[in-house]
């Protein structure tokens, strides 16, 4: 069905973004940076005056390519009451589309559910899973490619952030650690309040999401191997697809849904070490994962 777009409006109306954690030297133990304040964490990096909307240009590239240059970058939402939460991207997936069985779209198959993953780059896919849950996918470049973002590291709006996950918690559960407040795809859309209707959106000119530069890790600065490349999850069934290196995630950070630890050590152990690693890993069988 068709897609009425939003008129484009430029958002700076949040205040300060804060930011929680320096990418290139996490705190020791996993903790998360910041200085505590009745607004939530702050700092020098996220200023009303430097954020920055990304447009269009920004999602029109191929969608491996997309999915790294997610990492980094401010997802925010402007809720109806005024209020904005913003979250940094840590993690994603790339699906490809076409030949890559493990997308909604693989074959070109095309339905009502997934045509925001063949409209213009940018174009907001949500789907939901076992009935409830929902998933936040960004079209690319390429028929039928999207990126589905995994994880956040919330920067702002941490308190309504909690009421909302506290929605499908049982009466009684422990207090969700800030870490834990959008450390998975749905678990994101639960923080941020992204409903099933944020389909086919265009997140490059939509007034209530869109996805802002993040000057606190600079595109010039980066270390490639703050970026590492694994298998996704969830999708075991789906052949050779199922170990293909299309999740991405900010090495260190403690907002990951999933660390790999084998992927990690083979990419800063020597030649050598490397070899080792691969032997015990596959005489011990040990979960990656874990």
């Amino acid at each position: 069905m068709p897609t009425r777009k939003r008129k484009s409006e430029e958002d700076t109306k949040s205040g300060v973004s804060p930011a929680l954690v320096k990418i290139r030297a996490p705190p020791v133990g996993g903790g998360i940076e910041g200085t505590l304040s009745t607004g939530g964490i702050t700092s020098q990096y996220f200023t009303k005056e430097r954020e920055v909307r990304l447009g269009e240009e920004f999602f029109d590239q191929p969608c491996v390519n997309l999915a790294k240059a997610f990492l980094g970058k401010v997802l925010a939402r402007r809720r109806p009451d005024g209020t904005v939460l913003k979250g940094r991207v840590v993690e994603t997936e790339a699906y490809l589309g076409g030949e890559d069985r493990a997308s909604h779209s693989a074959g070109g198959r095309r339905t009502e559910r997934n045509a925001a993953m063949f409209m213009k780059p940018g174009t907001v896919y949500v789907y939901q899973i076992y009935g409830i849950y929902l998933c936040m996918n960004v079209s690319s470049q390429g028929e039928g490619a999207a990126v589905l973002l995994r994880s956040l590291e919330p920067l702002q709006g941490q308190e309504a952030m909690r009421d909302l996950r506290g929605v499908r918690r049982r009466v009684g559960s422990r207090p969700l650690k800030e870490k834990e407040l959008c450390n998975g795809p749905s678990k994101l859309c639960q923080a941020l309040d992204i409903p099933r209707d944020f389909d086919r959106r265009d997140l490059a000119t939509d007034p209530e999401v869109w996805l802002e530069q993040d000057f606190h890790w600079p595109e010039g600065e980066r270390n490639p191997q703050d970026v590492v490349s694994t298998a996704r999850i969830g999708i075991e069934s789906h052949g050779e697809w199922a170990t293909k290196p299309l999740r991405f995630y900010l090495r260190g950070h403690p907002c990951v849904s999933v660390v790999d630890k084998q992927v990690e050590r083979k990419a800063v152990a020597p030649p050598s070490q490397q070899e080792a690693t691969e032997h015990n890993a596959t005489t011990q069988n040990k979960d990656p994962t874990t």
